[in-house]
């Protein structure tokens, strides 16, 4: 690791004022202290942002939605036992998304914004196309857990499990520098990298994620989470699937459909939701939505599998919805 400076501001405008300057935020350290030992970034400037006060917790105002600060460990949300009658979905995301020692030094803004797991990228000595270089490596090389949808010059897949379930229930973020706060919908935040947009996220430099807000009519449906791992626990999704509606009198409006594992940016598609507006969920439009979500899907040579597997735990999902 390189040198670096440290500070532990216990403000959020002297935060904002030291981020201003190219120093890099650290919240859990979970990724980027992996991508600081591994060579893949260099800040010469840490601010710790755990000693700000007002971005760590969650609330639930009558109403108003619901409201989680960025600094809000993940095993909080896992363990809660209100919000996990508020807002399920997000304990079955984050049961399996790690160990326990990393769900408790991992936060939410960390979550959303942590980097891909492919190892061309992860690998120092490796120039792919996202580090700047010429070729995607994965594109001809070892590519089982890679994008199977929406990849252009590169093949990465977006690694999050909490991202889908927040997007499944239509989640915003704010966006805090010291030029003011702006506001977009979590799905806004990530980026297929292709041409000359080669990153992840849609964070300008000097922002900070500082809260996200579940909109109070989403919390109405009925949602679930389901996850294929290579191993039993703790391990990136190959395909996870998260899926959400509202159920009135047997039918279902409202549905969100997000998958994970799959492509470069959470995989959603309009038309396979509302194609299921109104229907009962039953086996015929739940596979009518899977093969529409996984229309144009296009395998590399190690894994055509996740089409299959894909398929099978959206028409899973979905059906779990009026169980």
């Amino acid at each position: 690791m390189n040198a670096f400076s440290y500070a532990r501001p216990r403000a959020l405008a002297e935060a904002l004022r030291l981020l201003r300057n190219g120093a890099m935020a650290l919240a859990g350290g979970t990724d980027l202290i992996g991508l600081m030992k591994d060579g893949l970034t260099h800040p010469e400037s840490l601010v710790d942002l755990t000693g700000i006060e007002g971005l760590r917790g969650w609330s639930h105002p009558k109403g108003r939605g619901l409201r989680i600060g960025a600094l809000t460990p993940l095993v909080e949300l896992e363990t809660s036992d209100v919000l996990g009658k508020t807002l399920p979905i997000l304990r079955e995301s984050l049961r399996e998304a790690a160990t326990v020692q990393l769900r408790t030094m991992g936060t939410v803004g960390g979550n959303l914004l942590q980097r891909n797991r492919c190892w061309y990228f992860r690998d120092e000595g490796t120039v792919c196309w996202l580090k700047g270089g010429n070729r995607c490596f994965a594109i001809d090389g070892e590519n089982r857990y890679h994008a199977i949808l929406g990849a252009q010059d590169c093949v990465i897949v977006s690694p999050s499990d909490l991202v889908p379930a927040l997007i499944a229930y239509d989640a915003e973020i704010a966006l805090t520098s010291s030029r003011g706060t702006r506001r977009m919908k979590l799905a806004d935040l990530f980026i297929t990298p292709r041409g000359r947009e080669r990153r992840e996220h849609a964070l300008r430099p000097g922002e900070l994620i500082t809260e996200v807000r579940v909109p109070e009519a989403a919390l109405s449906r009925r949602g679930t989470y389901l996850k294929a791992m290579d191993r039993k626990a703790w391990s990136f999704a190959l395909v996870s699937v998260a899926a959400a509606a509202r159920i009135e009198r047997g039918v279902a409006r409202d549905v969100r459909i997000v998958m994970g594992g799959v492509a470069p940016v959470p995989w959603r598609v309009i038309a396979a939701e509302k194609g299921l507006e109104g229907s009962t969920l039953d086996d015929a439009s739940c596979a009518d939505a899977a093969d529409r979500l996984l229309a144009g899907a296009t395998p590399l040579r190690d894994n055509g599998y996740k089409v299959t597997l894909a398929r099978e735990l959206v028409r899973r999902a979905l059906r779990s919805l009026t169980a």
